[in-house]
């Protein structure tokens, strides 16, 4: 089976809501995810993983705007900064998820939403965007609400799917659990082919976000 690639796109809400503990312990989850990605690209041969990570705050900027190889990506920790413009992050990527840039022979892409928070542009317009691109409709999408003051019902229109919830990240540990899961189940379910009539026989595993338990004291 040829190498495919699978785009996986961090958005990441760096709002000044995020200061602090959830940053930080952001930073944290996401560089111990890493390896942990590695080794499910390494499980699976026939896809190329490569990474991207977009930050949102007043502005929405590229950390890594050109796709890295999983093997190569060293995760630099992301700052906080402004408010919380979704619209315009959503409107970036959306602008990465037509062909070309993309390729038109590729997996699935991964687009994982992190946020905190409330949008303060036009969200609807930038999720319009991007499911007006093919590999916007197509990518497997994971949305992490950390904390209770989350926008559920933005995260829940993101998923563009009734069955998928968002993911509750109300403590450092379960965040820390929602992005390990995010990193790999995600990939996991990417790496299934779309294009080939041979090969869309494979049978996808099921894609569903886990419960979290949560038995810390510490609660944001």
């Amino acid at each position: 089976m040829a190498n495919r690639p699978v785009h996986f796109i961090w958005l990441l809400d760096c709002s000044y809501s995020m200061m602090g503990e959830k940053i930080g312990q952001l930073n944290y989850a996401i560089r111990e995810a890493v390896p942990e990605m590695r080794s499910v690209a390494n499980d699976n041969p026939a896809a190329q993983l490569l990474l991207r990570t977009l930050t949102f705050s007043t502005t929405a900027q590229w950390q890594h705007k050109d796709p890295v190889p999983v093997d190569d990506f060293v995760w630099q920790d992301v700052q906080v900064d402004g408010m919380t413009n979704l619209g315009e992050a959503l409107h970036t990527v959306a602008a990465e998820l037509r062909t070309p840039p993309m390729p038109q022979r590729a997996l699935k892409p991964v687009l994982a939403l992190v946020s905190d928070g409330v949008p303060t542009d036009d969200w609807k317009a930038g999720l319009k965007a991007i499911d007006e691109t093919p590999w916007g409709r197509k990518a497997v999408r994971v949305a992490i609400a950390i904390g209770t003051d989350a926008d559920r019902s933005v995260l829940q229109e993101f998923l563009g799917n009734p069955e998928l919830q968002p993911l509750d990240a109300n403590s450092p540990k379960q965040l820390a659990a929602a992005i390990r899961w995010a990193s790999t189940a995600a990939v996991k379910a990417a790496s299934q082919p779309v294009v080939g009539s041979a090969e869309n026989k494979v049978t996808q595993p099921p894609y569903a976000p886990p419960v979290l338990d949560d038995d810390d004291d510490d609660v944001w």
